[in-house]
């Protein structure tokens, strides 16, 4: 094959990818990891924090405590990156099927009612997904406000050295109000909390996972955007197609009426 065989073929090839749709997934993956693994660390870090700090001990195994919740939430982490991991794929595939470079490259086809509800299914999906990442980004910013107010009273320590405040877990509802789990400025443990990584590098990890968040959202609006625009070309070409169908038939009709007469003609002729 020549030079310019291969350089046609590149860029029919080239031609063939959705731009929108792999700009959307390489998003949507980047804050799905980002979210995953610094949400997974965070909460790592945040038991760390717990049982060092405020002293919190684990219960028993049947309780539902702070640490169980964290628990589950590490476990959904690991569906959450699974399924967006699925579902990208699938989003990708719809985008090369639905890309007029691939129509031209494997030839005329039918746009059937499937196709049409494969692609009303996706718009609906990416939409509650949308949403739902809203809320885990609405969500997510709950632990980041937390441990800013920590990190801000870490940060201004002479500020506060006159006055006694103290960190209590049942504020944030992370312990029962009987049990009483806290730590005061002007104590050794509260210096120490400060002076460690755990709390710096937790504070951090949550903030990229917000951030991971809202690249999601946003992968999420522009999917609908793309699949917006799908939907519109597979309508649009199917009443192109139905027009060529109705068109070819006419024709088909009129071809013939003019061959019938022909040959009448030509049979009175004779």
């Amino acid at each position: 094959m020549s030079f310019q065989g291969c350089l046609e073929c590149c860029i029919k090839c080239l031609g063939g990818i959705p731009y929108a749709s792999l700009i959307a997934t390489i998003l949507l993956y980047a804050g799905v990891a980002l979210f995953c693994g610094c949400g997974h660390e965070a909460l790592s870090g945040t038991v760390t924090i717990l049982e060092s700090y405020f002293e919190v001990v684990k219960g028993p195994v049947e309780s539902l405590d702070v640490f169980t919740m964290i628990d589950i939430f590490k476990y959904v982490i690991y569906g959450v990156a699974a399924a967006f991991f699925v579902y990208g794929i699938l989003l990708m595939v719809e985008g090369f099927f639905t890309t007029g470079a691939i129509r031209d490259l494997y030839g005329d086809f039918k746009i059937t009612t499937c196709g049409r509800c494969v692609s009303a299914w996706f718009i609906m999906l990416t939409y509650i997904f949308m949403l739902a990442w809203l809320g885990v980004t609405a969500f997510t910013s709950l632990p980041v406000f937390m441990y800013f107010n920590i990190w801000t009273i870490c940060q201004n320590t002479t500020v506060t050295e006159g006055a006694n405040l103290c960190l209590d877990l049942r504020q944030f509802g992370i312990v029962t109000l009987t049990d009483e789990k806290k730590v005061c400025t002007n104590t050794e443990k509260f210096m120490r909390m400060c002076d460690s990584t755990e709390l710096d590098m937790t504070f951090h990890l949550f903030i990229c996972a917000l951030a991971g968040a809202g690249a999601a959202v946003i992968a999420m609006v522009h999917y609908l955007m793309v699949l917006s625009a799908n939907w519109a070309y597979v309508k649009d070409a199917c009443r192109m197609q139905k027009y060529e169908d109705i068109k070819s038939k006419e024709e088909q009709e009129l071809h013939d009426i003019h061959s019938t007469r022909s040959k009448e003609r030509l049979n009175a002729y004779t």
